[in-house]
């Protein structure tokens, strides 16, 4: 290897480029003049705007490739690249989603009963009715939504508004969609506490360009924990749609989750209830009806809690296949489709419905496209 000098660093590094402006790093003015080296050792410091820059991970690999692949391989980069954060003067608060009608929160009490999936067909079914539609993959520890839309490999960019960079939420099917999953290894764990979780979805929150949108609809961790508490304490949620499955260990879970929401401390109301998995049908035979996991559990918990009943989903292998391939089946004309759909107004007019509680200056009134 040839003799190194910080030139031939900062020519390597030319090659990054940050994705919220396009512009290499170098030029951004985002490498510290403070490049080290000590024999085939080379340490520096890159310095972003903010703390809870999305791109700060991806950025410092990316710039350590750069390194090897332009100067040689044998340099020794690999954890000696420091992140510093620009000090700048504080910003006037925004509130977050200004432009939102309505926020609802998909939530279960436990995993393993299809939330995500009815979050994301719900989503798609509203922009189907004509509804301008936002999702969140707030499921920070095992996000799906890139999956369940064919955008695994999608890369996020950010742009200028009002003076703030922020993100850029893809947009697929008719609905804007930003998830944790798009900043992290799709195939590492989450290794988060409970505060870096938070902040994490704080931001894909406030510092997402999300625009003007009829519903937002959040797909919430499973269970009740301090994200659920972020979540409403930074947002006014509109209301929640619970997703539980007929058996009995399910509907416990589902139960401890409605109590959080209407709880002193959440107050959150319960839109509705949806029963998932309600019994299997089979592709050949749909008439008729198996109850693999009990009958009818969430008819009776909606009755007993005095919430309504928002739909029966069932248990049909298509809904999973088009969710592994990346097309949500309430894109498509068939029954299950229509299920999703007929979900989509049931939440409709449960929103109306609560909307009609609320005094006259402050209700929200929704027009299709």
């Amino acid at each position: 290897m040839d003799r190194l000098y910080p030139q031939l660093i900062i020519d390597a590094l030319k090659n990054v480029r940050y994705p919220a402006s396009g512009k290499d790093i170098v030029s951004a003015g985002m490498v510290e003049d403070d490049i080290r080296i000590d024999g085939n050792k080379v340490s520096f410091s890159l310095i972003f705007d903010k703390p809870t820059d999305p791109f700060i991970k991806s950025l410092v690999r990316a710039a350590e490739a750069a390194i090897t692949t332009y100067i040689s391989p044998e340099v020794d980069i690999k954890g000696n690249i420091a992140v510093k954060t620009r000090v700048q003067a504080p910003q006037p608060a925004v509130k977050p989603l200004a432009g939102v009608k309505n926020i609802i929160g998909v939530s279960s009490g436990k995993g393993g009963v299809g939330k995500s999936t009815v979050a994301s067909n719900l989503a798609v079914a509203l922009a189907r009715e004509g509804y301008r539609v936002g999702l969140l993959d707030a499921d920070i520890f095992g996000p799906s939504m890139p999956k369940m839309f064919g955008v695994e490999d999608a890369e996020l960019y950010m742009h200028k508004v009002d003076g703030r960079e922020l993100i850029i939420p893809l947009e697929k099917y008719g609905v804007k969609l930003l998830s944790i999953g798009f900043l992290v290894d799709k195939n590492a764990p989450v290794l988060w506490r409970g505060s870096m979780a938070s902040n994490a979805l704080k931001q894909l929150i406030t510092d997402a360009d999300w625009g003007e949108l009829d519903y937002f609809v959040i797909d919430m961790p499973p269970g009740t924990s301090d994200i659920h508490l972020t979540l409403v304490q930074t947002l006014g949620i509109t209301g929640v749609v619970i997703v539980s499955t007929p058996q009995e260990v399910a509907l416990a879970d589902a139960r401890k989750g409605i109590a959080m929401f209407t709880g002193d401390k959440v107050n959150v109301p319960i839109l509705g209830l949806v029963e998932n998995m309600a019994w299997f049908t089979p592709a050949q035979h749909p008439e008729e009806r198996y109850y693999l996991f009990g009958r009818e559990g969430g008819v009776k918990l909606a009755q007993e809690l005095g919430i309504k009943l928002l739909a029966q989903i069932p248990l049909v292998a298509d809904v999973c296949d088009d969710a592994d391939a990346g097309t949500p089946i309430a894109l498509k004309d068939t029954m299950m489709a229509h299920e999703f759909i007929h979900l989509a107004h049931e939440v409709v007019d449960a929103v109306d419905e609560r909307n009609t509680q609320l005094p006259p200056t402050t209700r929200v009134e929704v027009k299709k496209k």
